[in-house]
């Protein structure tokens, strides 16, 4: 029989054995963030509706079918928060962050939007976002790439994702050549998929997108967005992918590559992978240099990325990459009789209070050593300490299987210069 209380469709928990492995991801990009000197800003996961539809865009699909949006007991109309750019932008803005600085921020947390939940689509899911502002030139994409690519070196992933950028012009160039775009499209409005004509009126940009192979060859016919965009664009767009190659990058230019938001402008980029199927973007990010004023802020540059955890952590897994995975547990403490129990307490509080860095796990139940080796494969530690007698201690290092017995009054000493 099925337990009758299921977590809401489309939101996953995250059992301890993925909260390891996500927890060790994340710190190794905030210790990336750190040494580049950004900061963390912690926002709310609901914020006014008006907000987003005066950001994102109204549309998108986010806005048209994707919010989860309610009325508040005052009337207000409120949403979970489907992004993180628009709340951190609101924001700095509110708190007067973008007067005479230049914030670099991270923040990280849940993001709602009613999809049809699939691998590695969550109705609930997480983002680790970045977000730079008063940035003009495109120092500060590099910046973000470099840093992120040196994020999946760690990760031992370069060579399972691939860097795609862009440019897409202008707010206004962009919405010219969606104009005659549209005018292409329906002069062959057969060839169109049911997808595509819901986009057709006022988002034809989105049909670049398709994966319909008709379309694709179509689209080889269709108007050039790069026809549309300023020579100040194309000269920074230039620069940038020079400063790539400078710093031997690997990356492909995707002239149909663009955002699902509508305040992206100018530069885009997304690294794929092509080992989750079809939803394969695990981090994207350009700039949104109209975003802050069209927020009533200041006319400032601005520029970031979101990178989908839920879809990191899906990669990691089928990939296999496990050399980032450490034991759940450090040290395991166990003791072979009830008349010594608090004596293996008083042991692992000293541990404990010696070096509190370490994950420490004691057994409440007596067990004889013998049957811990039996199925020492079973116990996520490195070291497991087993209390003989009132003085004497097994130690038991399983991953160099060096054993030997001490005084506990050693104990410490030995287990401190195994961490150090």
């Amino acid at each position: 029989m099925n337990y009758i209380f299921q977590s809401v469709k489309g939101m996953h928990d995250y059992l301890p054995k993925d909260t390891i492995l996500w927890n060790q991801i994340e710190d190794i990009l905030k210790k990336i963030l750190y040494n580049y000197g950004y900061d963390e800003i912690k926002l709310p996961i609901l914020e006014k509706t008006i907000l987003f539809k005066n950001s994102i865009g109204e549309m998108t699909d986010v806005i048209g079918k994707e919010m989860y949006s309610f009325d508040d007991k005052n009337g207000s109309s409120l949403s979970l928060r489907p992004e993180g750019t628009t709340s951190c932008v609101r924001s700095v803005i509110q708190h007067k962050l973008l007067y005479h600085k230049k914030p670099k921020l991270w923040y990280h947390g849940p993001m709602f939007r009613y999809e049809r939940p699939q691998k590695g689509r969550y109705r609930q899911f997480y983002q680790f976002g970045i977000e730079t502002f008063g940035f003009l030139e495109p120092d500060i994409e590099i910046e973000l790439i470099i840093l992120i690519n040196k994020f999946w070196k760690k990760l031992n992933l370069t060579k399972f994702l691939t860097l795609e950028i862009n440019s897409i012009g202008s707010v206004c160039e962009r919405n010219r050549y969606q104009m005659m775009l549209k005018d292409f499209f329906k002069k062959h409005i057969s060839i169109l998929d049911k997808k595509s004509l819901k986009y057709l009126d006022n988002h034809a940009i989105r049909i670049l997108d398709s994966k319909n192979i008709h379309i694709q060859n179509l689209l080889l016919k269709a108007p050039n967005l790069l026809d549309f965009i300023n020579s100040r664009s194309i000269l920074n767009f230039e620069k940038l992918c020079a400063l790539i190659k400078d710093f031997n990058i690997p990356y492909t230019v995707n002239y149909k590559l663009i955002r699902g938001l509508d305040y992206y402008n100018n530069t885009v980029f997304e690294w794929k992978t092509k080992y989750l199927g079809s939803k394969n973007t695990i981090c994207a990010g350009g700039r949104y240099d109209t975003l802050v004023k069209r927020l009533l802020g200041p006319d400032i540059p601005a520029a970031g990325l979101a990178i989908g955890m839920d879809r990191l952590l899906l990669l990691l897994q089928s990939v296999n990459v496990s050399h980032i995975y450490q034991k759940n547990i450090d040290i395991i403490v166990f003791f072979s009789d009830i008349s010594i129990k608090n004596k293996a307490f008083f042991l692992s509080e000293n541990i404990r209070n010696t070096l509190p860095t370490l994950k420490i796990l004691l057994e409440f139940a007596s067990i004889q050593f013998k049957k811990i080796l039996k199925n020492v494969h079973k116990y996520d530690t490195k070291i497991i300490l087993f209390m003989r007698t009132n003085n004497l201690i097994n130690i038991y290092d399983i991953q160099s299987k060096r054993y030997e017995t001490t005084h506990q009054n050693h104990v410490i000493q030995i287990i401190t210069t195994i961490f150090t």
